[in-house]
């Protein structure tokens, strides 16, 4: 390494350098005293320019420093950098002269450790849960046989030949490969649009059943399928899709949000599809059982009805004791028609024996007397309840002639009426000038008011009754009738 030499002649000025000088000096003296070196700090301002560069600061709590990595070893990354996260990084340190600054011009970038990542992963893994993506009633089933099987995977990695090796031996089907890459910088992105793109196919290319898959590795390795929106994209699938990422010792977060998980990609091809031999097997034996099953149900019901048909007696035996009774019945009719013939002929003769004239005379003429005996007491109980209701009646009447108003005419008394013909029973109901009529005992007269004197009804003297003795009446009384 070239240094600048500072020696001055003694006696003389300072030697001059330009700032190019300067700079170029110490960049070598940076980068052959710090060739390469590996620095465990934590990511602070992480940001990603346009041309695919990483720039970011390494600090702890005591120093910073700028770092950078550059597009290709950045797309290499087995995880997306973030702030906060600590980091082991390898590479060499350098200057940037434009800044007068020195950075670290990292190669390869590694969690600090397990610890640090899996605290990423369960903060992640806790907020997506709190959104409700790692419901079990958000799974799907998976289909029984589908038609069309999508695979999200590497097409050049061992993962798709094992796929396509068990479906060839179990159920051949039609597969369709989103070819991706699983590891690196835009591996999540690209599978994330993997399987969002499967869900918006239509027809007869839509996957009834999609598979994500990768081969196994470290957590570093698999941090793609970590990533925010490979678990958004799998949780939102219409699609039921089976998670197959890793050995089974691995877990992603995909696999919470998958419909079915399998513990290998070989495993997931065998959920996919059924064993084509064990369902014709299955198909094979169903059918022969169903054929032994019949044939023992037709000879079960053979036999049952054989035992029914022994045990029932022959047509012959069932008609023969029936035209044997019928026989017998047929002998007996003709005696039992002159049997009852002759004991109805019997009771007619025993009826009109006791029917003779003399017989029939004797019960009219003792008829007779009853009727005779009965009017002749009909007639005076007919008289004398009519003399009763008489007697009733007029005492009825005379009482209700002794009740009208007419009697009370006859006393000296007025009925006053106004000249709607309305009885006017106070003298506050007339006004002076007001007409009225007055009905004594043999006629109507016609009248007018000419003043009202107030008086108390209770200082009047009250007029003595005279007693009158009531007249005898007959019903018919014409007065009696024009009151009814």
């Amino acid at each position: 390494m070239s240094e600048l030499k500072m020696d001055t002649p003694e006696g003389g000025n300072v030697h001059e350098f330009t700032v190019s000088e300067i700079s170029g000096a110490l960049k070598r003296t940076v980068e052959d005293q710090f060739g390469y070196v590996r620095v465990r700090a934590e990511l602070s301002g992480v940001k990603r320019a346009a041309s695919g560069h990483v720039y970011f600061a390494l600090k702890d709590d005591k120093a910073v420093i700028d770092g950078v990595c550059w597009r290709g070893s950045a797309s290499k990354l087995a995880f997306v950098p973030e702030d906060g996260l600590e980091v082991v990084c390898s590479g060499k340190l350098t200057t940037y002269p434009a800044r007068s600054k020195y950075q670290m011009v990292v190669d390869r970038m590694e969690p600090a450790g397990a610890g640090a990542l899996m605290a990423l992963l369960e903060e992640r893994k806790r907020n997506l849960a709190a959104e409700g993506l790692f419901e079990a009633g958000r799974k799907k089933p998976i289909p029984f046989l589908p038609k069309v099987i999508g695979v999200v995977t590497s097409p050049t990695g061992a993962v798709i030949r094992d796929i396509l090796h068990r479906l060839a031996d179990r159920f051949p089907r039609r597969v369709i490969v989103w070819p991706v890459v699983v590891q690196g910088e835009g591996a999540a992105d690209k599978i994330a649009a993997a399987i969002n793109g499967f869900n918006q196919i239509n027809g007869a290319d839509r996957p009834d059943v999609l598979i994500v898959a990768r081969g196994g590795g470290s957590v570093e390795d698999l941090w793609s399928f970590n990533e925010e929106a490979v678990v958004r994209a799998a949780a939102a699938s219409d699609i039921p899709l089976i998670s197959a990422v890793g050995h089974e010792t691995d877990t992603t977060l995909v696999d919470y949000a998958s419909d079915l998980r399998a513990p290998t990609p070989t495993g997931a091809a065998e959920m996919a599809v059924p064993v084509r031999e064990d369902l014709a097997y299955t198909v094979a034996d169903l059918g022969r059982r169903l054929a032994g099953l019949k044939a023992g149900m037709v000879r079960d019901r053979r036999d049952r009805l054989a035992g029914l048909a022994r045990g029932l007696p022959s047509p012959k035996e069932l008609l023969g004791l029936a035209a044997q009774r019928f026989d017998e019945l047929s002998d007996r009719l003709p005696r039992g028609l002159m049997n009852v013939t002759q004991q109805k002929t019997i009771i007619l003769n025993r009826l009109i024996g006791g029917l003779s004239p003399s017989r029939l005379s004797q019960a009219a003429a003792f008829q007779q007397k009853r009727l005779q005996a009965t009017a002749s007491r009909l007639i005076p109980s007919y008289e004398r309840r009519v003399a009763d209701l008489s007697v009733r009646l007029e005492n009825t009447g005379r009482v209700l002639d002794s009740l009208s108003f007419e009697r009370v005419l006859e006393r000296g008394f007025a009925l006053v009426e106004d000249a709607k013909g309305t009885p006017v029973s106070k003298a506050s109901q007339l006004a002076a000038g007001e007409k009225v009529q007055a009905r004594f005992m043999d006629g109507t007269i016609g009248m007018q008011v000419l003043s009202c004197i107030d008086s108390d009804p209770k200082q009047m003297p009250k007029p003595k009754p005279k007693a009158v003795k009531p007249k005898k009446k007959s019903v018919t009384d014409d007065r009696q009738g024009s009151l009814l």
